[in-house]
């Protein structure tokens, strides 16, 4: 019976996932504004669409441009174990960490969409002048061996090949190389990197993202993967990875690429900076979490990469797993502290700023927001205070940074970019403005407010308006580009993303776009104003999820775009797939007494005879 059951669902799901609404056409690509973007992503800024599909991305490129942002970094895009049957919330029937355990390294999984999509995905981003980045995990598969290819435990030579001898013990000491560099990493086997096989195959993967459009990778757990003189698991073996990899694919010198190397004992951050080129700066991501937070906004504190004498880094004020594996900055730093740390960061000549954007309606009460996959994040990567930073990083190229408190007031900080342009963030308290700067003299209107005008004369800045807590100036005239009032499309909602009941009532927002429209599970295009109300219902539920796709363009032509999930729990499957399955169960005990009845008739026909 619960075979029957079973099987009748599943031929019920496959009926209603036929009946699909066709998706909408892709839109066509057209130039945004001024391109204000670095030359190279090493001077600009990357946005960490973490856990965005392909679609999504496509969709948000021209938002991504006309916000100053040079790279999108994009989770892993190899295929992946598809966990929990493969659910899409990032936390729950599914999570975004299946999206970190390899299977195979060919291009295209369930969370973030096919190699055609990928392809055009960056087809559309060469256009804009944005680079690609893909986050690449060469340290280890999933814990579920079983599911690896068979192409790649082949192309290793065998299961013995592919992973180190002590790749099933869990490292206990992290100061121990060995352990470190050949234990396996929260329960995923570690590969053995030192085999030559295993090498040619995650490189041929490597080309095949370059040949797709791929222009930098991050390595995942790369501080896991052994540097030339750390400890190896069989005699003989040689530690040259990283050697081979960063430079054994296609025009490897052009392509950005960095390593992820959490600070921690005996991480070699220094060292591995020297083997890739480039790293993640984590400490600094912490300390700049805490000024941000403490007020406390020393000028040596903030400008101390914490990486040794080679400042080749990339920077960020939180990353994923800052967020996602302890969750604790979801609760002790606000998207507006966010944006602080931010305008310090990005401000500076030194480092590569990467903004992690944190999931769609995210609250400290509840840190996965609507808690999907595949759809984009929060809308602050492009605020106004985000995007005239941005600018302002691209128009310094080549300027040396300073740093300094103004008047010694260590809740503020100035950082000035030769005698170009200045950044001045401010944490506590009104800062009165009439100080010492390096900028030269001059007038200045605040690139963030476009309107407080600043002078300076004889080396002090000076302004009959103190700058407010909690806020950001910007100042430069030389390369200024205005950038766009950011378009944008969403709905005025603050409830549950899941139906407890048969309706969601949404209000429909939308702030510098014209020619607004949205679309019920990718139906037809309707066009709304702002403050229409739209009735969901989860009768018109798709597989479980009720999609509203929100389009906007901007005067400036510049397309914007958001899609949301409405997600439809499983125990309010329809009446009637109930009905079916009562059905299903009557049918079963009518059999199941018809059954006894016989086998009564016969027994008592036999005892009578």
């Amino acid at each position: 019976m619960k075979r029957t059951a079973a099987l009748l669902l599943s031929i019920l799901t496959v009926i209603g996932t036929g009946f699909s609404a066709n998706a909408a056409p892709a839109q066509e690509t057209e130039a945004v504004g001024t391109m204000t973007a670095a030359d190279s992503i090493a001077q600009g800024t990357i946005l960490h669409c973490f856990c965005w599909d392909f679609e999504t991305i496509s969709n948000s490129l021209e938002d991504i441009a006309a916000a100053g942002f040079t790279a999108i970094q994009t989770s892993p895009i190899n295929e992946v174990l598809p966990g929990e049957d493969g659910g899409m919330q990032l936390s729950g029937k599914g999570k975004w960490y299946y999206n970190y355990q390899p299977v195979d390294f060919k291009i295209g999984n369930y969370q973030l969409g096919t190699r055609e999509q990928f392809k055009a995905m960056c087809e559309k981003a060469e256009a804009l002048g944005i680079k690609v980045i893909i986050d690449a995990v060469p340290n280890h598969t999933t814990s579920y061996t079983d599911s690896v290819s068979e192409d790649l435990i082949n192309a290793a030579g065998g299961r013995e090949r592919l992973y180190h001898k002590n790749s099933d013990k869990d490292i206990t000491d992290w100061s121990d190389r060995m352990q470190c560099t050949n234990y396996n990493s929260c329960g995923c086997p570690d590969i053995n990197t030192e085999n030559k096989d295993y090498q040619d195959y995650f490189i041929a993967y490597l080309n095949d993202c370059i040949d797709c459009g791929a222009d930098g990778f991050r390595y995942d757990s790369a501080k896991h993967i052994g540097l030339p003189d750390d400890p190896k698991d069989t005699e003989g073996a040689v530690n040259n990875f990283w050697e081979r990899i960063t430079t054994g694919f296609k025009n490897a010198d052009q392509v950005f690429q960095y390593g992820e190397v959490l600070y921690g004992d005996n991480c070699r951050v220094e060292d591995y900076i020297k083997a890739i080129g480039c790293c993640t700066a984590s400490r600094y991501g912490e300390n700049i979490r805490s000024a941000v937070t403490g007020n406390q906004l020393d000028a040596d504190l903030v400008s101390n990469l914490e990486v040794g004498s080679v400042e080749s880094c990339v920077t960020w004020v939180e990353s994923h797993d800052n967020y996602c594996n302890d969750g604790s900055t979801s609760q002790t730093i606000t998207n507006e502290q966010i944006i602080l740390g931010w305008a310090i960061i990005a401000a500076r000549a030194k480092g590569t700023p990467l903004f992690f954007d944190r999931p769609y309606g995210a609250t400290p009460e509840e840190m996965w927001g609507m808690n999907r996959i595949g759809a984009s994040g929060d809308l602050f990567y492009k605020d106004h205070t985000v995007s005239a930073v941005n600018y302002f990083r691209n128009a310094m190229t080549g300027e040396d940074e300073s740093f300094s408190n103004p008047d010694n007031d260590k809740t503020a900080v100035q950082i000035c970019r030769g005698s170009k342009g200045a950044v001045i963030v401010n944490t506590a308290n009104a800062l009165e403005v009439n100080f010492k700067t390096d900028l030269a003299d001059g007038s200045y209107t605040d690139r963030v407010n476009n309107t407080t005008v600043y002078t300076v004369k004889d080396g002090v800045l000076t302004c009959d308006t103190a700058i407010p807590e909690n806020s950001v100036v910007v100042l430069y005239n030389e390369g200024y580009v205005p950038c766009p009032d950011a378009a944008q499309v969403s709905i005025d909602y603050s409830g549950s993303y899941e139906f407890s009941g048969d309706e969601i009532t949404v209000a429909l927002s939308s702030m510098n776009a014209e020619q607004t429209t949205y679309s019920v599970n990718d139906g037809e295009a309707v066009s709304y104003q702002s403050g229409d109300s739209l009735v969901l219902r989860a009768s018109d539920a798709d597989n479980g999820i009720v999609t509203l796709t929100l389009r906007g363009v901007s005067k400036n032509g510049q397309h914007t775009y958001m899609k949301y999930y409405f997600t439809k729990p499983a125990s309010d499957l329809t009446p009637v797939l109930l009905l079916c399955a009562a059905a299903v169960l009557m049918i079963g005990a009518a059999a199941a007494v018809w059954a006894i009845l016989s086998r009564k008739k016969k027994s008592a026909k036999t005892a009578a005879e």
